[in-house]
């Protein structure tokens, strides 16, 4: 038996009253499967519709209130059940429509009345907005467009832009209102503020949209976005550079924002940003294409090429720009900016293209990719060689210099062919200075990875003294002994290897410092003395005679300043061995035995490397304004700042901190500007920070934990607003404690040791009633171990701190 309708609507009733609202949405579903009459049938529909409110699921509510109101227009329960259905879809303009009848049929109801009321005033601020911000876009681009009104009021209209296309509704009005012909306009008046106002609300537009992104693509036009990017003005460049990654972001699924009902077009993408792709491909070796321009392609394509996830198995984007643009780079990283008829650059642009070349070598999965990446590198570098063009043979040596900057193996394979080495040795005894220079530049490179640089090793260092004896040209003069430096100091600090007689090293090192503080002698060759000083600070000697000479000091840090960035890793390098940052080779004892019984060299420590130096020279390098330096070099432009230089300048940072008595010196000379940073609200910087603590990976790991000392040490609400960002701090810490790398290990301790020290003993009490106590405990108690005694050191602060707080009782021996 199938039901008798009125009875299942009955039983429907009961489950309703009695909250059961599943139960009572199915034997009204039944009933309606049952029913014949169109009265109960209306009924049945209107009762489901109520059960759908309370479920929420607003969009079945309107549709079974609308089928009660077909078979009974006056059903005034019905439709005050679609009015409140639609007024939650959104549909305001129909809801009033219902309520409005429900009015008319029972004049006197107050919630009708109130409903009436209250979506009668909705949708008129609804209207309000949607006029003022379609009329406020209009008046925008009047203002903007109008030569005569004065520069203040157009600047805030282009302000006022660009805010309005970083919101979801702004930007769509903008879009609908005949936006982007309008924007074309302004980038087309040649202004740069009014290009600049016109590329960033563009940007604004394509964020997080993809159907408007693509829309933007096709009225714009990618050569036309190339072109903007072409123009000679850094700010533009870089404006459109971020246009670029706006769009690829929105088309690739990058950004993983909402869409709301864009979602459901499925809209192919791959054809705009293979287009996108081929287009920066031809802005990089392309003559019309402004220094700036060039530097921003070759950034996008060094962001966007390589897999971002080593495990994704789809490396055909880095297959496609090396089959259609390796040359391209290759001819970047050629160019010789001292001959005429040179591709336009800035100081930096030719390392960005070697950063981009070793990124694709590291995309490649397998030897016949990789074999095809050298033979092209080979082939190219080849096809420039001619004993009657000197201008092509340095362009081919200077690709070199590129290649060994970037995927040094590439480069290295590429200087063993034969031919290469005897022109190099040609180049440098040529009667020409720039040919000396790329030579002697191209040298320097081959010799950095002293490893394999046994082959310069003997050839060089007779080459290369040669040059320095013999020229009176002081560019090749420095450049030639920056060679000298970087195979003399193949020992690393081990004190007891030297290439050179003693006290040579010194003598380099004070050629190097007159050539720093020379004002006559311009910045890209003073930049090669810094170079050098990477090398020589090695030793212990050069680097105290070094932070002692305040004013090669702050040459130094002045030229990190500047412009050209290619400076970053030389200084970086510097600061770390002034400050004996580095990682430090363990020796122990039994090897020492072992080698002094075979009579093998035993690596030694210099005296000038011990603790008080160490303090020494970070005071010098703190009265000299290293801070301010630091500061400026972690700004820089990511794809110059590598991960190496920016683990270098985490520890640095963290070796000046070290002493709690220079945090203050610290903070004052501007490292305070970056933990301001962190504690503002409203962005995740101090969340990334304590949760890449947690990653596997040990240098993310060390240079994250050795910041987040150094931020708790300067900022000590941070430490209780790090405890708010993410549930895992606790965990998180204690793994830092437990590393089994001393580095990690001590970091760690050292934040434990800046939250016991904040003030906040609700913080403290927490730490030390947590395992915490334990590990720091079993850490303090430790025998003394050269190994780890910076964190045996920091536990016992630690423990000593707690006992202060009167969280743990003295040790005392038994009674």
């Amino acid at each position: 038996m199938m039901g008798d309708p009125i009875q299942l609507k009955d039983e429907g009733n009961k489950y309703f009253q009695a909250g059961d609202i599943d139960k009572a949405t199915e034997c009204y579903t039944n009933a309606i499967k049952v029913c014949k009459d169109k009265k109960v049938l209306a009924v049945i529909y209107r009762n489901r519709s109520a059960c759908y409110l309370k479920k929420e699921s607003y969009a079945n509510a309107a549709s079974d209130a609308t089928k009660a109101i077909d078979a009974d227009a006056a059903d005034i329960k019905a439709l005050y059940r679609r009015c409140q259905a639609l007024e939650k879809l959104g549909k305001l303009d129909m809801a009033f429509k219902d309520v409005q009848r429900c009015a008319t049929l029972e004049p006197k109801n107050k919630t009708f009345l109130e409903t009436l009321r209250r979506l009668g005033s909705e949708i008129q601020a609804k209207l309000k907005t949607t006029f003022s911000t379609d009329s406020r876009v209009q008046n925008m681009f009047d203002i903007l467009l109008n030569e005569e009104i004065e520069k203040d009021k157009r600047e805030k209209a282009a302000n006022n832009l660009i805010v309005l296309s970083r919101e979801d509704a702004g930007a769509e009005r903008i879009f609908q209102n005949n936006g982007v012909p309008l924007l074309l306009n302004m980038i087309e008046t040649g202004k740069p503020e009014m290009m600049l106002a016109a590329v960033r609300t563009l940007s604004g537009m394509c964020t997080g949209h993809k159907a408007r992104a693509m829309a933007i693509v096709h009225m714009v036009g990618v050569d036309k976005m190339c072109s903007i990017m072409a123009i000679d003005n850094e700010e533009i460049a870089l404006a459109t550079c971020n246009l670029f990654q706006c769009i690829n972001d929105s088309l690739t699924g990058e950004d993983t924002r909402e869409y709301g009902k864009e979602e459901a077009l499925v809209l192919d993408a791959s054809k705009d940003l293979k287009t996108i792709l081929l287009s920066l491909l031809e802005m990089v070796a392309n003559k019309k294409v402004s220094g700036h321009g060039r530097d921003q392609a070759l950034n996008l394509l060094t962001k966007n090429v390589p897999r971002k996830d080593k495990k994704s198995n789809d490396n055909t984007r880095c297959l496609f720009t090396i089959d259609h643009g390796l040359k391209k780079i290759l001819k970047v990283c050629g160019q010789v900016p001292e001959l005429p008829d040179q591709l336009p650059l800035t100081d930096n642009t030719q390392l960005i293209a070697s950063v981009l070349l070793n990124k694709l070598y590291d995309d490649l999965k397998c030897d016949p990719e990789r074999n095809n990446f050298r033979d092209t590198c080979s082939e190219y570098v080849k096809s420039k060689i001619d004993p009657n063009n000197m201008d092509k043979n340095i362009h081919a040596i200077n690709t070199i210099s590129g290649l060994l900057q970037g995927p040094f193996d590439v480069g290295n394979a590429v200087v063993g062919q034969q031919g290469i080495m005897e022109m190099m040795v040609a180049l440098c005894g040529s009667e020409r200075e720039v040919d000396q220079m790329v030579a002697v530049e191209a040298l320097i490179h081959a010799s950095t990875k002293m490893s394999r640089a046994t082959f310069f090793v003997t050839n060089g260092v007779s080459l290369l003294k040669d040059i320095y004896k013999t020229t009176k040209n002081e560019k090749i003069k420095i450049r030639a002994l920056v060679g000298l430096c970087k195979l003399g100091s193949a020992g690393g600090d081990d004190y007891g290897l030297r290439q050179f007689a003693e006290g040579s090293t010194e003598k380099l090192a004070k050629q190097c410092r007159k050539w720093l503080c020379n004002p006559q002698i311009d910045a890209k060759t003073r930049k090669w003395a810094i170079e050098g000083l990477a090398y020589l600070t090695n030793d212990a000697d050069v680097k105290d005679d070094f932070v002692e000479d305040e004013l090669a000091l702050k040459a130094m840090f002045e030229l990190a300043k500047s412009k050209d960035k290619t400076i970053l890793y030389a200084v970086a390098c510097t600061l770390v061995n002034c400050t004996n940052s580095y990682d430090k080779k363990e020796i122990l004892p039994e090897l020492v035995q072992l080698a002094k019984f075979s009579k093998q060299h035993v690596p030694e420590q210099h005296p000038k490397d011990k603790k008080d130096f160490i303090e020494k020279r970070v005071m010098r390098l703190l009265k000299a304004g290293v801070t301010s330096a630091l500061a400026v070099m972690v700004k820089a432009d990511s794809s110059i700042l590598t991960d190496q230089t920016k683990e270098m300048l985490a520890r640095v940072f963290f070796a000046l901190s070290d002493n709690p008595r220079d945090r203050g010196t610290i903070v004052a000379q501007g490292g305070g500007k970056v933990q301001d940073r962190y504690l503002e609200d409203g962005n995740d910087k101090l969340k990334l920070l304590v949760l890449l603590c947690g990653e596997d990976d040990e240098t993310l790991q060390m240079a994250a934990a050795g910041a987040l000392a150094m931020l708790t040490a300067a900022q000590k609400k941070l430490c209780t607003k790090m405890t708010r960002v993410t549930v895992q701090w606790l965990e998180i810490l204690q793994r830092l404690c437990l590393h089994t790398n001393p580095s990690i290990q001590h970091r760690g301790i050292v934040i434990v040791y800046n939250m016991l020290n904040s003030d906040d003993s609700e913080l403290a009490k927490k730490l030390i009633e947590s395992e915490m106590l334990e590990i720091l405990s079993v850490i303090g108690k430790a025998e003394d171990n050269p190994k780890r005694q910076e964190a045996i050191d920091a536990a016992r602060m630690c423990l000593v701190k707690a006992m202060d707080l009167g969280l743990i009782k003295p040790l005392t021996s038994p009674s």
